[in-house]
C-alpha cells in the first residue's frame, strides 16, 4: 500500500480475548494497519464500528448473543459501511454461505498464518474478496452439491462455453482465484503486476457476467471436474 496513506483502520470482533489479542498484536505490527477497536460479540461491534468507523471488520461467525452474521447484515445497512472479513473455524458450510449472502468480502480460517490474514485485510481494504484455499474448497463443496452425471456434463459443459471467451491469462488468473489467492499471490504466481491482476479480474467479472470470485471459482470448478 501507499505509505502516503492513513494506515487501514481495524476493528476485531470475537468473543475470545486471546484471539482479539494476538490479531491485534499482529496487526498493530504493520505501519499500514492499526486496531482501533475490539468487540467480544456483533450488538458491541455494532456500536463500536459506529463510533470508530473502521475500513475492515474482522469479524467472528459464531459468538454469544448476536452472531457475526447478524451483525454483518446490519452493518452493511450503514452509509459507508465497512468492510467484512469473517474470521472462523468454518465448522459448518451453511455458516460460510451464510456470511458470503450476509455481503462478507472475505473468509479465512483462524488457523491461518498470520501473513496471510494480513494480505486478506489489505486485499479487503481495497474492496477486493479474498478467500483462503480451504474456504473457497467448502464454499464450492457446499454450493454445488452432489448431481448426476447429466447434471455434472451440462454444467461442465456450459462453464467450459463461459470460459472460453477468456485470453489465456485471464483463465490463468480465473484458476487462481479459484485457489483461493489474492491478487499479491496471484501477481507472485503468474509474474504480472498487482494492477495486472485487478484488471485481468475486472474483465472476468464483465465476461463471465459474476460479481465475486466464488462464482468465478464455481465455473472453474465446474468446467474442471
Amino acid at each position: 500500500m501507499d505509505s502516503e496513506r492513513e494506515p487501514v483502520r481495524v476493528v476485531i470482533v470475537d468473543d475470545e480475548q486471546l484471539v482479539r489479542l494476538a490479531l491485534r498484536l499482529v496487526i498493530d505490527g504493520e505501519p499500514d494497519l492499526t486496531v482501533v477497536a475490539e468487540a467480544a460479540d456483533g450488538d458491541a461491534a455494532i456500536a463500536v464500528v459506529d463510533e470508530q468507523r473502521p475500513d475492515v471488520v474482522l469479524m467472528d461467525i459464531r459468538m454469544p448473543g448476536r452472531d457475526g452474521l447478524s451483525a454483518t447484515r446490519e452493518l452493511l445497512t450503514r452509509p459507508a459501511p465497512p468492510r467484512v472479513l469473517m474470521l472462523t473455524t468454518f465448522d459448518s458450510d451453511d455458516l460460510l454461505l451464510g456470511a458470503l449472502r450476509a455481503g462478507a468480502l472475505g473468509f479465512v480460517l483462524k488457523d491461518t498464518p498470520p501473513a496471510r490474514i494480513l494480505d486478506a485485510v489489505r486485499t479487503v481494504a481495497d474492496g477486493n474478496p479474498v478467500l483462503s484455499p480451504a474456504a473457497t474448497a467448502r464454499v464450492i463443496a457446499a454450493a454445488t452439491g452432489p448431481q448426476s452425471s447429466a447434471a455434472r456434463r451440462s454444467s461442465r459443459e456450459a462453464a467450459r462455453k463461459q470460459l472460453s471467451a477468456l485470453t489465456g491469462r485471464e483463465l490463468e488468473t480465473a484458476r487462481a482465484i479459484a485457489d483461493g489467492l489474492g491478487n499479491p499471490e496471484i501477481a507472485e504466481r503468474l509474474g504480472i503486476s498487482v494492477a495486472t491482476v485487478k484488471a485481468h479480474t475486472g474483465n472476468l467479472f464483465a465476461k463471465l457476467a459474476v460479481e465475486n470470485r466464488v462464482q468465478i471459482a464455481l465455473l472453474v470448478r465446474d468446467a474442471e471436474e
